[in-house]
């Protein structure tokens, strides 16, 4: 059994699909990633996974086990955390209290054991010279670092990452690389949704392209990007031409 499999995920809002019977297989330790034009209808396929959207029709099971009609909550109990696309953090609070936030309440875990496990998240992301700098006050490459930390101090073993890149530098860009790679090396599976394809094709090993809520192509990246019909939808390319 796939460590995540969506089967014939549909979602429509009105006249809008947002997904149009999208299934796929992850299977554990991957590195996964999601492309498509604005509007394709990627973000809301995490929100389908995470349960913040439920389906209209289809079926996600994880770990071997049916997790469609579980709530976000429950879902992050069972090991699915994701960061958003707009850091949102409290920017009150210092970058060590916002992971403990997700420590406590996303993983459950409180006391020692709770502060020990973010302070180990914060050296993984890079941020533990900055455990007591208010959030507010960080860089947007922190703030994105911090995103990250909070979903990992829930202790997840998947991790979904929504457009991480955007905005950095090359730099920085190439910083946050090196990070997802040593996270994904760490054992935590990875979906991540980009539009900076040179630092997704750093990391991936599967690619899935969805335009209009339909999955039009899945397989290996290279080879994924080099067929027609993603160079015609997300590159605007004309495979005639």
């Amino acid at each position: 059994m796939a460590f995540l499999t969506v089967s014939e995920l549909s979602k429509s809002f009105g006249a809008v699909v947002v997904a149009d019977q999208i299934s796929f297989d992850i299977e554990q330790g991957d590195a996964v990633g999601i492309l498509g034009p604005n509007g394709a209808g990627k973000t809301s396929l995490f929100n389908l996974i995470t349960g913040t959207l439920r389906p209209d029709r289809g079926r996600i099971e994880f770990k071997n086990r049916d997790i469609t009609s579980l709530s976000a909550a429950a879902r992050c109990k069972q090991g699915i955390a994701r960061s958003f696309q707009i850091p949102q953090p409290f920017g009150g609070l210092t970058v060590f209290e916002n992971a403990l936030v997700g420590a406590t309440q996303g993983a459950g875990i409180r006391g020692r054991e709770a502060e020990d496990h973010v302070l180990s998240v914060l050296a993984n992301t890079g941020l533990l010279p900055k455990a007591n700098v208010q959030a507010g006050q960080l860089t947007l490459l922190e703030r994105k670092r911090l995103e990250m930390a909070r979903a990992l101090a829930a202790k997840p073993t998947l991790l979904l990452l929504d457009e991480i890149a955007g905005g950095l530098t090359e730099a920085e860009c190439g910083a946050l690389i090196e990070t997802i790679k040593r996270i994904n090396k760490g054992g935590t599976t990875i979906i991540w949704i980009e539009h900076v394809v040179h630092a997704l094709l750093a990391v991936v090993k599967q690619l899935i392209v969805i335009d209009f809520g339909r999955k039009i192509a899945e397989g290996d990246p290279k080879f994924t990007m080099d067929r027609a019909e993603v160079k015609e939808i997300y590159l605007g390319v004309d495979p005639d031409g």
